[in-house]
């Protein structure tokens, strides 16, 4: 069976992976002229490591992650408001959480397929026809290629689902957020085996430590989506709006005037009732684009890519995979997109007396009670395909 993968981030090449693990051939689509391995830190929860032990990557990305020990988050003040263990975290035989580069994980899928792995950049995907006997994927080039399944993991601006679902479009989240990566210096004052948010007036402010005293920092305060003064913000305008805070954010702003900021407004697609159309499968954030507060994004496309190679690999044939693709995936990916939506809302109140209360209530929050919630999360059993 050969399977057009349209996209070449994280979810199209470890779909790519999984599908070549099972015996099928997979070509690579992708728009830009060359693969970037570009951006910022990115979360790895356990459940990720699981997808990526299923694809023969668990220990790799463990070797170049930072294990995250604990998750602080304090007031402007500087006040402890909770501490979290992250699952996995001293405890046996579970497996870890860790930040890595995002450019860092495309590097190690892109090692994985190898020489021998069919990627065609410079590519863009106008459109896609199918019929009882197949798929076929038609390129801004004039080109075209014909398979018998197409995975669309082209983005939360998906080319091929808007050709599916015309009214599906991005939705804002209603705050804004920067991200960098700089290098911590000795005068810096961070605990390297600590994950911390400082939630205050002004916004929220995270610093994960990753390897080789590397720092990744992210900021998200409330704006209008594309407010032209959030699009010109400097390291200097950050540096200033949140000098209160308590160190090293001041330190790590300061450190960052030379660096180039990422900038986004936060934005995400409500939850659909399904990701397959005939031949046509959405995944990752063509699929599901959520906002960033559970870290669940990378996450949730690897364990797209392996259960969708699983289910192929089960079934008799391509229409009951593809059924079983959404029954696995639809509820549970739209029950993580709906938590996300509201952990932030909770995350990104401002103004002195919304940020009071919420920082408030978050110490007075049953431990016991957050793990329930939570605990879903990483209960997934994913088939070794490696």
């Amino acid at each position: 069976m050969k399977v057009i993968v349209i996209g070449a981030g994280i979810g199209g090449l470890s779909a790519a992976i999984a599908l070549r693990a099972v015996g099928m051939d997979a070509v690579v689509y992708e728009s830009k002229p060359e693969i970037r391995f570009q951006g910022a830190g990115l979360g790895i929860g356990a459940n990720a490591v699981m997808a990526l032990h299923a694809l023969g990557l668990g220990d790799a990305v463990l070797s170049i992650g930072k294990q995250m020990k604990e998750v602080r988050f304090v007031a402007e003040s500087g006040k402890l408001l909770r501490r979290v263990k992250p699952e996995g975290a001293g405890r046996t035989n579970e497996p870890d959480q860790v930040i890595v580069h995002r450019g860092d994980l495309l590097q190690l899928l892109l090692q994985a397929i190898g020489p021998s792995g069919r990627i065609v950049t410079g590519k863009t995907c106008l459109h896609v026809e199918q019929n009882g006997d197949g798929v076929k994927a038609g390129f801004d080039d004039g080109t075209s290629d014909e398979g018998d399944l197409l995975v669309a993991a082209d983005g939360i601006r998906s080319a091929v689902r808007a050709a599916i679902l015309p009214d599906v479009q991005p939705r804002y989240a209603g705050y804004t957020c920067w991200r960098a990566v700089v290098q911590a210096d000795a005068s810096l004052a961070y605990d390297p085996e600590l994950f911390m948010e400082v939630l205050g007036c002004s916004g929220r402010f995270g610093i994960a430590p990753m390897t080789g005293r590397s720092i990744y920092w992210f900021a998200c305060v409330n704006a209008a989506a594309g407010d032209p003064a959030m699009n010109a913000a400097t390291a200097a305008d950050l540096e200033h709006r949140f000098a209160a805070y308590p160190e090293p954010v001041p330190q790590l702003l300061a450190a960052s005037h030379n660096t180039r900021l990422l900038h986004h407004d936060i934005e995400y697609i409500s939850p659909l009732s399904r990701f397959s159309y005939g031949r046509v499968v959405l995944l990752g954030d063509a699929a599901h684009a959520t906002t960033p507060n559970m870290a669940q994004g990378a996450g949730q496309a690897l364990e797209d890519a392996v259960v969708l190679a699983m289910r192929l690999k089960r079934a008799a044939n391509w229409r009951d995979a593809l059924v079983a693709y959404d029954l696995d995936r639809v509820r549970r990916t739209g029950r993580i997109t709906r938590l996300s939506g509201r952990i932030g809302r909770v995350l990104q109140l401002q103004g002195r007396w919304p940020a009071a209360i919420r920082n408030t209530l978050l110490p007075l929050l049953p431990q016991a009670a957050m793990a329930r919630q939570m605990d879903f999360l990483y209960r997934v059993k994913l088939d070794k395909l490696v």
